[in-house]
């Protein structure tokens, strides 16, 4: 019978240990915090438990809520600033033909603390009353891209802009194939070739690759680029290639891999093994006695032997960036 589900996976493994004809004595909570522990060694270690995934992230601006809905009156890159708090913020705009919303003034390059219920305005006398915490800070401002808690790994962030990408007639990729490649049949594709090599040279030396950083516990990308130079807009597009943990809502067939069944089964018996260490040498009617130490040890010997298995299959330690 295939396992497709997490309560099929816990009862596979609780009959692979004896039950029903044993009494399995592990609490259903223990269950599922094994379940948990197995299924997050998997992603971590095991080749199909990350899938490689292009992610496409809008960027957004910081907004500022108001309670006059009156957003239309405030003109985009006028310097807008709290009466009382004295911060200032660019009033900014949204790429797509999207309009503001009346209850929001979309800002940017937010400096200090916009207080509740202060009056905000710019210097052509256009105002406006704030809400009660009325700042939320977007990427522009914040200078990260917050990611998924399933995100395990980021390779690159696709650049901004690249030298010869465009697909215009006056393009030099759409020149060299109009006239040099228009028959495959008789045209070297030697000079096609070098001219890619150092079209692709020249797009790695004058158009610098945004580096970034990235740790899977805080969910947080960083792009080091000058966030104020107008590289970014907001309402643009970003697309990052990472690598996504696998979720068994969309993968059941992971709950039947072979692999984690038989890891699963050790962590149940390791558990198993624990809740009985403290009656070891207890003697039961009919002169059996318990003995959790010898369970316990086999647990934790077959669950070694599972992740060096895993480890000795695994991805090299580059494959994964961040």
């Amino acid at each position: 019978m295939s396992v497709t589900t997490r309560q099929g996976l816990i009862d596979y493994c609780l009959r692979a240990l004896g039950h029903p004809m044993i009494q399995i004595n592990v609490d259903e909570s223990q269950l599922e915090d094994r379940v948990d522990e197995a299924l997050d060694y998997f992603r971590l270690y095991h080749y199909d438990g990350i899938e490689k995934v292009y992610l496409k992230h809008r960027m957004t601006n910081s907004t500022l809520d108001i309670i006059t809905n009156n957003s239309s009156d405030f003109v985009i890159g006028k310097k807008l600033t709290g009466n009382d708090s004295g911060a200032t913020a660019l009033v900014s705009y949204m790429v797509g033909g999207d309009s503001m919303p009346s209850d929001v003034i979309w800002v940017r390059d937010v400096e200090g603390t916009f207080t509740s219920g202060e009056t905000v305005s710019t210097d052509d006398g256009v105002t406006a009353v704030l809400a009660e915490n009325p700042l939320t800070l977007g990427d522009i401002d914040n200078r990260f891209l917050p990611l998924s808690d399933w995100i395990y790994g980021v390779n690159r962030v696709i650049p901004f802009t690249a030298a010869g990408t465009s697909r215009s007639m006056f393009d030099l990729q759409y020149q060299l194939r109009l006239h040099d490649l228009y028959d495959l049949t008789s045209t070297s594709l030697i000079y096609y070739k070098m001219m890619m090599n150092h079209l692709a040279l020249l797009d790695f030396e004058l158009n610098a690759k945004p580096d970034f950083r990235f740790n899977r516990l805080n969910n947080r990308l960083y792009i080091d680029i000058s966030w104020q130079a107008g590289l970014v807009k907001p309402g643009e597009y970003i697309i990052v290639e990472c690598y996504r943990a696998l979720n068994p809502a969309d993968a059941p067939k992971m709950y039947g891999e072979p692999w984690l069944k038989r890891y699963l089964e050790a962590l149940i018996k390791r558990q198993w093994g624990t809740n009985l260490k403290k009656f070891s040498g207890m003697q039961l009617p009919g002169g059996i006695v318990i003995d959790g130490n010898a369970l316990y040890n086999e647990a934790i010997q077959e669950q070694k032997d599972l992740e060096d298995e895993i480890m000795a299959k695994s991805a090299p330690l580059e494959f994964l960036v961040g």
